[in-house]
């Protein structure tokens, strides 16, 4: 195909009037995503931090029309939905690395504590080894949650075989059963201060710390609506 005389004089229009009609496309799509589109979420089990119900509400009055699914499940889980495109944002437990694949930005970093009623023999204590808990009912959260992980982790690379004794569904509950006096409650600092009243709070040794990361892929989910919301999680949390 050759151009005419005229051919050079006219194709930087015809160029820059198909690139308006893609523009124009990608534009309708892009508002036809924002008013009829979906968002799928996620939230670690036993997650109670309400950074994400914040950003919910807030995505909500923006786009009413977008229709948000939300479901809990383990850090693993979540992680997987989130690089094979199941979810477009999760809410995630994390207690070493941060899971591979996914961009994340921390929410919550917080030291471990083992917990137990002020009648305790380890209420005396400050601080406390994975050791000495070696003998002692633990009571965590399930398989899965960053806590759970960091506890699991910590254990193996000691070589100790401590016995959790209840896998509580949240923390609230762990706290709740360590008062009725049926075992060692592994709890971030903020649940053991919430619960100063009732136990006493033990750090412990060497150091653990579990974290809250909202999570996503980096490459960004393909539908307008989930980029929309990707998009206020960002500027949210700058």
């Amino acid at each position: 195909v050759r151009l005419t005389e005229v051919g050079p004089a006219v194709l930087p229009y015809a160029r820059a009037a198909l690139g308006a009609v893609g523009a124009a496309r990608q534009a309708v799509d892009e508002l036809t995503g924002l008013l009829h589109g979906r968002v799928a979420i996620g939230m670690v089990t036993a997650c109670s931090i309400t950074t994400l119900f914040d950003l919910l509400a807030d995505f909500h009055r923006q786009y009413p029309a977008v229709e948000i699914s939300l479901a809990e499940a383990g850090s693993d889980e979540l992680a997987a939905a989130l690089r094979d495109g199941r979810l477009d944002l999760a809410l995630i437990g994390v207690g070493g690395s941060s899971p591979t694949g996914l961009a994340t930005r921390v929410l919550i970093d917080e030291p471990l504590f083992a917990a137990v009623r002020h009648d305790d023999p380890l209420a005396a204590r400050t601080t406390v080894t994975l050791r000495a808990l070696q003998e002692r009912r633990l009571i965590s959260l399930p398989r899965g949650t960053g806590l759970r992980t960091c506890l699991d982790e910590a254990r193996a690379a000691a070589g100790l075989r401590t016995h959790v004794a209840f896998e509580a569904s949240a923390l609230a509950t762990a706290a709740l059963l360590a008062v009725r006096g049926l075992g060692v409650a592994i709890l971030p600092a903020s649940m053991a201060s919430a619960y100063k009243a009732e136990l006493h709070a033990a750090e412990i040794r060497p150091a653990l710390r579990s974290r809250i990361e909202l999570a996503w892929r980096p490459g960004g989910p393909a539908s307008p609506a989930a980029r929309a919301l990707i998009q206020l999680a960002e500027s949210g949390l700058a």
